[in-house]
């Protein structure tokens, strides 16, 4: 009985240090490995050593989503695709088993994946929106790495809107390297960037001219040693389609001013019924005032739609100043003086109101 139960305790004791062993293993190979990683690849660390590395780069653009006046920013999706040789990266297909090796995913890419990837900053992004919704890496045998990341973001940019409703912009999305300078990575344009046409985006009261990138050079304090690093500009030329605010409110206001002036035509007996319909047209153009700073950046530059605003404004205040001087000369016994004055400003309202507008228009198309 004795022999039995020492057997049984031995065996026992055997299993127990066999399936310890078998635990303990895979983590041993595992502290092993990340040992060896981190003696054998310090590349993790940063980008290769001596010169700079060239990171082809281009963006597609999928879509703007909006442009907003008010706020002076615009939305746009597309993907961002960098490309670079890092011979660190190098592996031998046969070893590995696989010809390309694929990181998808966040998670991927940042945990799994043992290679340095340059980090693609937006420099002029408004409230901190840029939404990087998926990411692809993928990395050859002789160590060229691509990587794919599908962006959406809002872009802060600067609208000169003293042309406006018919002007035209170029609004610019600024990328630049995080933590690296123009020495340690350098941007440059992929010649086989995808050409976006730009017919095919429907922007609200837009239309796109023309799509461009750049390369240069961004000096800041997060750029690296040097403090300048290097930079990519994606460039959208839009211009503005004026028919909605032509409708909404240049013809409308335009059929209130010439409205007003119907007082000239009114008996001069009924004084009040005039100078109603004169403040009828003044509020009228104080409300789309009003309308239009909805709109509107929060600037002191005059646009071209304030100059008009201001132009049907003081017309009809200056109808109310002639109905008064109208009703001083019938006061005054002076009959003849009153009507003439009706007969002259018949025509002469209509005919300086569309010349101050002509003129106004001109000079904006001629600088536009």
């Amino acid at each position: 009985m004795r022999g039995f139960l020492l057997r049984t305790t031995v065996c026992l004791l055997s299993l127990m240090c066999c399936a310890f062993m078998a635990i303990a293993e895979p983590n041993a190979n595992i502290d092993r490995g990340l040992s060896q990683i981190e003696v054998d690849k310090p590349f993790v660390l940063g980008p290769p050593e001596g010169a700079p590395t060239v990171v082809d780069i281009s963006f597609e653009l999928l879509d703007i989503n909006a442009i907003s006046d008010a706020e002076e920013t615009f939305e746009f999706t597309g993907v961002l695709t960098l490309k670079w040789r890092d011979p660190r990266q190098a592996f031998d297909p046969v070893v590995t088993g696989v010809d390309e090796k694929i990181f998808t995913g966040n998670f991927q890419v940042d945990e799994i994946s043992p290679a340095w990837y340059p980090q693609i900053i937006l420099v002029n992004q408004s409230d901190g929106s840029y939404q990087q919704n998926a990411v692809v890496l993928r990395q050859l045998p002789d160590g060229t790495s691509t990587l794919i990341q599908s962006v959406t973001a809002v872009a802060k940019t600067n609208l000169n809107m003293r042309q406006f409703p018919i002007d035209k912009h170029r609004l610019e999305a600024v990328f630049s390297v995080l933590g690296f300078d123009r020495g340690e990575v350098l941007l440059q344009l992929d010649s086989a960037t995808p050409s976006s046409k730009a017919a095919e985006f429907l922007v609200s009261q837009w239309n796109i001219a023309n799509i461009s990138a750049t390369v240069g050079e961004q000096s800041a304090s997060y750029s690296g040693k040097q403090g300048a690093g290097s930079s990519f500009v994606l460039a959208v030329d839009v211009q503005r389609n004026p028919w909605f605010t032509m409708r909404l409110v240049v013809i409308p206001l335009v059929v209130v001013v010439l409205l007003s002036f119907v007082v000239f035509w009114m008996e001069r007996s009924s004084i009040g019924d005039r100078l109603s319909i004169s403040f009828i047209g003044i509020l009228t153009a104080v409300v789309y005032q009003q309308v239009m700073s909805e709109y509107l950046p929060r600037t002191s530059e005059v646009t071209l739609i304030h100059g008009f605003l201001n132009i049907s404004f003081l017309t009809m205040c200056a109808t109310v100043v002639m109905n008064l001087v109208v009703v001083g000369k019938d006061r005054a016994g002076k009959l003849v003086q009153g009507d003439r004055i009706d007969y002259h400003c018949r025509w002469i309202f209509p005919v300086v109101y569309f010349s101050i507008l002509l003129v106004i228009f001109g000079v904006a198309m001629r600088f536009l």
